[in-house]
C-alpha cells in the first residue's frame, strides 16, 4: 500500500511540474469561424401591384433582384412593365373627362442594371442593408394618342369647347429612352431569408431626343413623368424579396496596418568641459 501511494505522489508531482513549464496565455483568441450567407435575392415591387389594384388608369409589375459579390458589394437589377393613361387638363375642368386637352396611353418595358453598396455594419447573423447605388436603365415603349382637342380662336361652331381632332389619333411605336439612376434605400430581414425593402430613385435622362410626330414622350416606363425643360425624374419602390442561399463565406476582418516603430533618436555627445 505504501508503495502504491508513493508512486501516485510521484506521478502527481511530475504532472504538476510539466503543466507549469508551459506558458499561460492570458489573451486567448476567438477561434470560432463566422460565415455569412451569399446568394441570389429575388422579389417583386409591392408598390406597383398596389397601384395597379387601386388605380384603373395604371397597370405595372416589377421584379427586383441582387447578387452578393463581397461583404458589402452587390450586383442589382430591376425588370418591369408599365402601362399608364394620362389626361392633360384644360381650363378649370380638371376632374372632367371632357376637360382634357389630350389623353394618351404609354405602355412598355424597362430594365435597370447596376450595383449597391451596403453602408450598414451588421451583427453576426444579420443580413440587413442601408445602401446607396447606381443604375443604367433602358426603356422601350409605345405611346397612343387616345383623344385631343384643336385650339381655334374662332368659336363659332363650338362656343363651349374646342373641336376634337382625329387626324393624329393612333399608336406611336418604337420609342426608347435611357437614363442613369441614383438609388438610396434599405432592406431588412423580417423572417429567415425574407426581406422587406424600400428605395428612392433620382434619374437623369441620357437620351432625350424629341420624337417625330405630334406627341412628346411625357411618360417613360420605369422613369415616371417627364416635364418640359427637365431631364430629371423621381421614383420609388417597396419590395418583398427572398434570399436563395448558395454558399457561405468567412467574413474576413479588416487587417490593421502595423505602424512602424519610430527609430530611437541618437543621444547627444558629451561636450568637453572648459578648463
Amino acid at each position: 500500500m505504501l508503495r502504491y501511494f508513493t508512486s501516485l505522489f510521484f506521478f502527481l508531482v511530475v504532472a504538476v511540474g510539466f503543466s507549469q513549464s508551459e506558458p499561460i496565455d492570458l489573451n486567448k483568441k476567438d477561434t470560432t469561424v463566422y460565415k455569412q450567407r451569399y446568394g441570389l435575392r429575388v422579389g417583386v415591387d409591392l408598390s406597383r401591384i398596389v397601384n395597379s389594384f387601386f388605380d384603373e388608369d395604371y397597370t405595372g409589375l416589377e421584379f427586383v433582384g441582387d447578387y452578393r459579390l463581397t461583404q458589402n458589394l452587390y450586383l442589382a437589377a430591376e425588370l418591369g412593365n408599365e402601362k399608364k393613361t394620362i389626361g392633360t387638363p384644360l381650363g378649370a375642368e380638371v376632374d372632367s373627362e371632357g376637360g382634357d386637352l389630350y389623353t394618351f396611353t404609354t405602355s412598355g418595358s424597362y430594365i435597370k442594371l447596376g450595383i449597391d453598396y451596403n453602408t450598414y455594419g451588421n451583427w453576426y447573423g444579420e443580413q440587413n442593408m442601408i445602401y446607396i447605388g447606381g443604375r443604367y436603365a433602358f426603356s422601350t415603349f409605345s405611346q397612343e394618342l387616345d383623344a385631343y382637342k384643336i385650339f381655334d380662336t374662332s368659336r363659332y361652331w363650338n362656343p363651349d369647347d374646342f373641336a376634337s381632332g382625329t387626324e393624329a389619333l393612333g399608336k406611336y411605336e418604337g420609342r426608347n429612352k435611357s437614363w442613369l439612376e441614383f438609388v438610396a434605400g434599405l432592406k431588412a430581414e423580417v423572417l429567415r431569408n425574407i426581406y422587406i425593402g424600400a428605395s428612392a430613385r433620382l434619374g437623369i435622362l441620357i437620351t432625350n431626343k424629341r420624337p417625330e410626330g405630334i406627341l412628346d414622350d411625357l411618360f417613360i416606363p420605369g422613369f415616371n413623368r417627364v416635364t418640359d425643360g427637365s431631364r430629371f425624374g423621381v421614383g420609388y419602390n417597396v419590395s418583398l424579396s427572398y434570399l436563395i442561399p448558395l454558399y457561405k463565406k468567412k467574413n474576413e476582418p479588416k487587417k490593421e496596418k502595423v505602424q512602424p516603430e519610430p527609430e530611437p533618436k541618437p543621444e547627444p555627445e558629451d561636450r568637453p568641459r572648459r578648463q
